[in-house]
């Protein structure tokens, strides 16, 4: 009955979004209801060949199908993400590449969001479904939950992406920090990302180990917050059913203050809360031992969900926002420090006995440069929340150095080691196409973080001081221009290590395509569950 249901919800979707596509009055309005008719329609198309066909029975083996198409998804974003990076670098460089002939489509400001939410929510989230739908079903002895639904998890959140940056190109956002997409956008996420939240906690619940594993208590920390951030801080009045246009609830400073909660929380529980997860099963998995301190772990996971959600406002002083609610988020910042290293201690720890590896493993070599950028970002974030540093490095590239440093660093450099190690398990290949060229992949990655991480650093502090320097009757010394033209060598350098990274990236993935197509299978693709 439920196929049925379906059938027809498919043919509602895709007739209403025709007509708004005829009617609409933008066009990247129109350009997102073709999309979504396009995705209902081959949806409907796929349920129909579904209905009466046999079902095979598949208790007995875990959902690997969904995570490898993961894998897939998350080497694509990642490349366009990087790519797009290395585009907007050079145009910073080179302001001759924002392309006067694509009419402003392809100008930085509207490549910008692309790449922040391409790298953060579609290389950063693919990597995250992927990894939760993988170590919630081995830890928990038990196949997804929902039959099918991880699947519409997963091509829901594609076409959340396509939509997200179709919107972006053709300038159909509502001005947030990172952009957020029109509101009917914002509304398909949600409901894609409660579907996520209903397979993983289904998948708990009907687990056959009665310990529920720490990794899957970040990945659940992350899935449930953000769906409460992204509600809220994306709360809107539509203007029109047949348009892109919403009236924000939160206006003024109110709207900076949870834009801000927002922001520096998706870095806390998706950038971080997440990719613990991660870091707590591929770490011990690739160097077959056990987490160092399974009582630092638990302390690790309480203290940063409670002191990460008061952090936000320390991205707002100086500004129209009360001085004690900046103060206060700079407090917890300051704290916040103590639980991130013990969580990079626990990591690091987790190689006793084992640091020979370091010499022979270059994915264990990944992931441990990965928890060195972890700790290294947890300790100069709350350094750059004190309000005296604060008012030297806000709006200058030492942000964007930080940023990076983490989001390339940790976020990326451990998502590469998590690839590495799932992808010959997922398509059943004894090992990795070639363990050289992982080599070659971590050396372009790390050079390219660090000179990405490094110049902007120099430029960062450079900007602060010429923007706050005077003369003797206390007129400003430079023009933003001058500023801008200092920082000229430094935008270069930034785009060479980018493009080492978009290359370690490129390796990588020819690794990964090599694993799978040249090394023989020596196991089959699907993987039963163990017995109780």
């Amino acid at each position: 009955m439920w196929e049925y249901l379906l059938l027809a919800i498919l043919a509602a979707i895709a007739v209403f979004a025709a007509i708004a596509a005829n009617y609409a009055h933008d066009l990247a309005y129109m350009v997102n209801a073709l999309t979504v008719m396009l995705a209902a329609a081959m949806t409907f198309v796929w349920a129909l060949r579904q209905v009466g066909a046999p079902k095979p029975n598949l208790a007995n083996e875990y959902e690997d199908g969904v995570i490898r198409a993961g894998v897939i998804a998350t080497c694509f974003w990642g490349i366009v993400g990087f790519l797009v990076g290395v585009v907007i670098a050079l145009q910073l460089a080179f302001p001759s590449l924002n392309f006067e002939w694509a009419q402003g489509y392809l100008n930085f400001g509207r490549l910008r969001p692309v790449h922040t939410s391409g790298v953060i929510f579609a290389f950063c989230g693919n990597a995250l479904i992927m990894s939760a739908f993988y170590v919630v079903q081995r830890t928990c002895g038990a196949r997804l939950w929902g039959g099918k639904l991880g699947w519409f998890v997963f091509w829901g959140y594609q076409l959340f992406i396509v939509l997200a940056a179709s919107g972006y190109v053709l300038g159909a956002t509502q001005s947030k920090e990172y952009a957020e997409p029109e509101w009917l956008t914002d509304w398909w996420l949600t409901v894609v990302w409660l579907a996520f939240l209903a397979v993983f906690v289904g998948t708990l619940v009907k687990r056959r180990e009665p310990h529920i594993y720490v990794a899957n208590w970040f990945f659940l920390a992350f899935i449930v917050t953000i769906a409460m951030l992204h509600v809220v801080n994306n709360l809107s009045i539509p203007v029109s059913l047949l348009g892109s246009k919403s009236v924000q609830v939160f206006s003024g400073v109110q709207d900076a203050m949870v834009q801000w909660w927002y922001g520096h929380n998706a870095v806390g529980f998706l950038l971080t809360a997440g990719f613990l997860g991660m870091m707590y099963y591929f770490v011990p998995k690739q160097a077959e031992r056990p987490v160092y301190s399974y009582k630092l772990s638990i302390i690790h996971f309480w203290a940063l969900i409670f002191l990460y959600i008061w952090a936000g406002p320390h991205h707002l002083h100086y500004t129209a926002l009360p001085d004690w609610a900046a103060t206060l988020g700079m407090v917890m910042s300051i704290i916040l420090w103590m639980p991130s290293w013990g969580g990079m201690i626990n990591g690091l720890m987790t190689l006793s006995g084992a640091w020979d590896k370091l010499r022979t493993d270059p994915i264990i070599r990944m992931m441990v440069v990965s928890i060195g950028f972890y700790g290294m970002s947890t300790f100069e974030g709350p350094m750059m929340s004190i309000k005296a540093v604060n008012s030297l490095s806000h709006y200058t590239d030492w942000t964007i150095g930080h940023v990076h440093s983490g989001a390339l660093g940790w976020n990326g450099m451990i998502t590469f080691g998590a690839l590495y190690y799932l992808t010959p398990r997922l398509w059943g290949r004894e090992r990795l196409y070639s363990l050289s060229l992982v080599s070659w992949h971590f050396w372009l990655a790390t050079i390219g973080i660090v000179l990405y991480a490094a110049s902007m650093w120099v430029s960062g502090i450079m900007q602060g001081l010429m923007w706050r320097e005077v003369d003797s009757q206390g007129f400003l010394v430079n023009a933003f221009a001058d500023a801008v033209a200092a920082a000229h060598p430094m935008f270069v350098v930034r785009a060479l290590g980018g493009i080492m990274f978009l290359a370690g990236g490129l390796i990588m993935v020819y690794n990964l395509w090599a694993t799978v197509a040249k090394q023989p299978a020596h196991a089959a693709l699907a993987a039963p569950i163990p017995a109780e």
